[in-house]
């Protein structure tokens, strides 16, 4: 029998909703419906000491959604048992009623657990993930472990791409891999750097001593989830931000990423130094603005803590703005074999997200950063306002809401507040009703690649406009987001935690370099795979070694197989919305 039970494989929080989906098919006969089971939750108390905590009934549909999902083909039936807010370990079991005048039992989930523990412990492992993706530095054992490894790729003397016509070196030295390979990217760097900020700030008003906020904004190492230490992410992400302005040229604009000129082997950072040389690959307008609106950000959060640092960013900021003024059109460069395009044609959306983290921080600052004022942009954003409206999730080609989110936070503008804040909640609410609608509770209708980042965008995209309205038409934006936290971590089609290491269910074998070439078994812990991807890309590329899907419907387009680029390769970019959800939900 296939895993009847969709459920969060990890846990939930004593005061959340629980609901559970269950896929009868499984299980029952033609003329049986949901009146013939019921399921029970059991608490485990001690080694075999269960205690029932709950007794309830399936009922058919779940949420608004009747009827057969259109990306699966189940019928599904759902429980629900909210009711329970002790804490411990659980297990969901369904029992078909009066067999012989017994209640037999059908399933038993795996346990998970009822407490506000584990949504700490996977922040703190998401968090320690981007450490590593470090390159060009030593991760030691006192803070990897078993992952530790020696410095590699350390690229502070490296070469121009051909397509540049550009002699000499430059020193383009840390920053994080970006995804399963082993390029740096301006653009993906700056999406993922931009929304782990906007986590920093929105919990910068949390209780000092509640250790998620520790975790996001100690100046000293913590214990992280292995017992060894860890970065906060201020720090952390303050390792991207110093290879990002190491990225800037001596006239504002930014080079594009650092790669090599073919894809690397699943081998080792430093194997991958020996067996070919890495490059730097040109300017373009899109890259420029991303780091723009990134390093914006980064004055912002950073100013307490290290004043010099935070001036440094804003200055290059705006020296990357008045690049890209000059360059409107400046095209994404040449791309390598070996390397992500992160092709972009449309810089409409970059350009109104740095105006308006700029725009933000000038105003505070009431004077103008080399020549460039507040005044100046309010015109500019007025009209980006009227032409691009957010999106329901951000990701690195629509970087929109950035810029609604920045008006929607500042407090010096009243007008441009009031518009960000009403726009965006109508956003939200176009989310949610998505959501209700949904056999799975999600907002997306067709899965792409990196379906978990988008989910994960979606529930980002609740948890800031919750800052403001908590509820829209009667409907909690708190519940929907955590719905989508629960679809990420097991309540999904596939019956997978997508996150490396934090269930049975989690992935083996993602599509990730680092995780196997190091030697251990394992894969590095707290990276979101991206998920289910009905264009099945590795299906139509390896055609003599191809991936096995678990079944011909878009919604089990999915396989734990290192093989599978296409639905098991892991993304900076998607792991940055959902640890800054995780974030929010920890520190509220």
């Amino acid at each position: 029998m296939k895993i009847p039970v969709r459920y969060n494989h990890v846990g939930y929080a004593p005061d959340a909703a629980k609901i559970f989906f269950v896929n009868p098919q499984e299980f029952k006969s033609a003329s049986e419906g949901p009146d013939s089971y019921k399921f029970r939750v059991v608490r485990r108390l001690h080694c075999d000491d269960m205690s029932t905590m709950w007794e309830g009934s399936l009922v058919e549909g779940s949420f608004e959604h009747h009827g057969v999902c259109e990306y699966t083909g189940e019928t599904l039936w759902s429980g629900d048992f909210s009711g329970v807010s002790q804490t411990g370990i659980f297990f969901i079991q369904i029992l078909k009623k009066n067999v012989a005048e017994k209640e037999a039992l059908v399933f038993e989930t795996e346990p998970f657990e009822i407490s506000t523990e584990w949504l700490y412990r996977q922040l703190l492992a998401n968090i320690k993930s981007f450490y590593y993706q470090r390159s060009g530095v030593d991760l030691t054992p006192d803070f990897a472990g078993k992952w530790a490894r020696p410095a590699a790729h350390l690229d502070d003397c490296i070469g121009f791409h051909p397509s540049m016509n550009r002699e000499g070196t430059w020193n383009a030295h840390g920053g994080w891999y970006d995804a399963g390979d082993y390029g740096k990217y301006i653009v993906n760097g700056g999406v993922s750097v931009a929304t782990l900020l906007l986590a920093c700030e929105l919990i910068a008003d949390s209780a000092s001593d509640n250790r998620a906020y520790k975790a996001i904004n100690s100046a000293d190492p913590v214990v992280g989830p292995d017992g060894r230490k860890m970065y906060s992410l201020m720090d952390e992400v303050r390792f991207e931000l110093e290879f990002f302005l190491r990225m800037q040229d001596n006239d504002g604009g930014v080079f594009f990423k650092v790669t090599p000129e073919h894809w690397d082997g699943f081998v080792s950072p430093k194997d991958s130094d020996i067996l070919q040389k890495r490059m730097i690959l040109g300017k373009s307008t899109t890259s420029t603005l991303n780091f723009a609106g990134s390093l914006a950000a980064a004055s912002r959060v950073y100013r307490k803590r290290d004043t010099a640092f935070a001036e440094r960013c804003l200055q290059a900021a705006v020296k990357a703005y008045n690049w890209a003024v000059s360059r409107p059109f400046e095209d994404w460069p040449h791309n390598t074999e070996g390397s992500g395009g992160y092709g972009d044609e449309h810089a409409e959306d970059e350009f109104f997200w740095a105006r308006a983290m700029l725009y933000r921080e000038l105003l505070a600052r009431g004077e103008a950063v080399e020549g460039l004022t507040a005044e100046s942009l309010r015109p500019l954003l007025l009209e980006d306002m009227t032409i691009i409206p957010p999106k329901s999730c951000l990701d690195w080609r629509d970087t929109q809401n950035f810029g609604w989110i920045a008006l929607a936070l500042q407090d010096k503008d009243e007008e441009f507040r009031i518009s960000a804040r009403t726009t965006l909640a109508m956003t939200a609410r176009e989310i949610i009703d998505l959501q209700r609608s949904d056999a799975y509770g999600i907002p997306v209708r067709r899965f792409i690649w990196g379906s978990n980042g988008d989910i994960a965008n979606h529930a980002l995209t609740l948890a800031i406009v919750k800052r403001w309205a908590p509820s829209l038409g009667g409907m909690s934006l708190d519940f929907w987001c955590r719905e989508l936290v629960n679809y990420i971590y097991g309540r999904n089609p596939v019956d997978v935690s997508f996150v490396t290491g934090s269930a049975w269910s989690s992935p083996k074998e993602p599509h990730h370099r680092l995780s196997h070439s190091d030697g251990v078994e394992e894969p590095i812990p707290g990276l979101l795979v991206g998920g289910i991807n009905s264009d099945r890309q590795d299906m139509h590329r390896t055609p003599n070694v191809v991936p096995h899907y678990p079944g011909e419907a878009s919604g089990f387009s999915y396989t734990d197989e290192r093989i599978s680029f296409a639905s098991n390769e892991t993304a900076i970019n998607w792991n940055a919305p959902l640890t800054a959800v995780l974030a929010l939900l920890c520190t509220e």
